[in-house]
């Protein structure tokens, strides 16, 4: 495999899709080497087919405001990868969802899916529609007409579709009524459900404090613990948020978290109290991360900016894709970062990744310390497919099991000359592996 002629092809055949473009561009750059061991790979094209989705799905959802205006919005999903399980992958709700976006997401979803262990697949979709500012009987009559469309291609053994930016329980409730309605089934199809319907715990806190636990690994292979650090935490929806909770129990400082208009710094740090206003101002109010100040004047609101120029020992970026570039990195190396854990999906830019492994900071990539979220979703299926519900104590305790799981194969995989873990390598490698065998054993369609 030549990677850079793979992906010019790629650029030809798909233009404009830089996102997408940008996470082939990283896998194929790490597992390369590796690709190339194998020759029966090359024989049947084994990477322009891991690269291009098995299918797309596009549609119109069309729908009424509360004042009797139609609406019309973009619909998709991107089913990439059924090699080792049933597509499985979120659905995102946000004005700035496009085509490339989902297809980057559902690249990097196949490889996240299998370092989990769990049997599956890859997957993205959602839309264009944006739930903020809209009013609760807006976002259900969306969601049933977003389902409408969707609903033909999905299904338990088919397709789990789960959570997302702009999509947390009211709006997987809405799509899981609707996709009740319209097949006359009561499956396990979408997962982050309530409890009272097939949910899982552990499920909302899944993401953030998956985040966590492989940071601790990481940590712990240099003998340092979080206990002590001060972190530096993006966002301020569902993953920051249980990353902030997590970091909190473990003993560390959360100085930080942010939204789409800026973010704000507390010296004093963000404690259990303050932390617990947040959850009310976000998920209550869905409120601004700018009206902490009001509330906490100690702290400062620094608006259009990111938090990455702060003093710390520790970044966990939890908000969106390229949050944290290259300035960014350079910043947190010089103010003595030792570790970066992404808790979002590719937030970090190419040449940011260049700098922190250049600099030897420990830097985890999203495919395999965010994926607490798919794999307490794939823990969600189980319990579903058993009709039972298991504990807290027991979906944490395998939370955990399969974030240090997801370690270890990292640093077999990743492990440089000089000691160094190059956990963007180990994850790729690791993920791609198992994702390339089921592929071969199971013929060329």
């Amino acid at each position: 495999m030549d990677a850079k002629q793979v992906l010019a092809d790629l650029q030809r055949r798909f233009p404009n899709e830089p996102e997408y473009h940008q996470a082939v561009e990283e896998v194929l750059g790490t597992i390369e080497e590796e690709y190339n061991k194998h020759p029966e790979f090359d024989k049947v094209n084994l990477i322009e087919r891991l690269c291009i989705p098995d299918r797309i799905y596009q549609f119109r959802v069309t729908w009424t405001d509360d004042k009797g205006n139609v609406q019309t919005n973009m619909g998709y999903r991107i089913q990439h990868n059924n090699a080792i399980g049933p597509y499985k992958g979120g659905i995102r709700f946000h004005k700035s969802v496009n085509l490339g976006i989902l297809k980057f997401l559902a690249f990097e979803q196949t490889f996240k899916n299998s370092l989990t262990t769990l049997a599956m697949g890859g997957a993205k979709g959602g839309s264009d529609f944006s739930p903020r500012g809209k009013s609760s009987a807006e976002v259900m009559r969306f969601c049933q007409a977003f389902m409408l469309e969707l609903y033909r291609h999905i299904g338990p053994d088919c397709d789990v579709p789960a959570g997302d930016i702009g999509v947390g329980g009211r709006e997987v409730g809405y799509m899981f009524g609707a996709y009740k309605k319209y097949c006359r089934q009561f499956q396990g199809v979408l997962t982050g459900k309530g409890l009272e319907f097939g949910g899982s715990l552990i499920r909302p806190e899944a993401t953030g404090y998956g985040t966590v636990y492989f940071l601790r690994a990481m940590l712990k292979t240099k003998g340092q613990e979080i206990a002590g650090k001060k972190v530096l935490i993006s966002g301020s929806g569902n993953v920051a948020q249980y990353a902030a909770e997590k970091v909190l129990q473990l003993g560390g400082t959360v100085m930080t978290m942010s939204d789409s208009d800026g973010y704000i710094y507390d010296p004093d740090g963000i404690d259990r109290a303050k932390l617990d206003y947040i959850f009310d101002l976000k998920q209550v109010q869905r409120g601004r991360i700018k009206e902490y100040v009001e509330e906490y004047p100690n702290a400062k609101y620094v608006a259009g900016a990111k938090p990455w120029f702060e003093k710390a020992d520790i970044a966990l970026p939890c908000a969106t894709q390229n949050e944290l570039n290259e300035e960014a990195a350079k910043a947190l190396v010089a103010n003595g970062v030792i570790a970066v854990a992404e808790g979002a999906n590719m937030p970090t830019t190419p040449d940011a990744i260049k700098v922190l492994q250049d600099a030897k900071v420990l830097y985890s990539p999203g495919k395999a310390s965010n994926a607490g979220g798919v794999s307490v979703s794939g823990l969600e299926m189980a319990q579903n497919s058993q009709r039972l519900n298991w504990t807290s104590e027991e979906v944490d305790a395998k939370l955990l099991w399969i974030m240090e799981n997801i370690h270890d194969n990292c640093v077999k995989y990743g492990t440089e000359a000089d000691g160094y873990v190059n956990y963007v390598k180990g994850a790729n490698v690791a993920g791609f592996m198992k994702v390339a065998k089921a592929m071969m054993a199971q013929g060329v369609f």
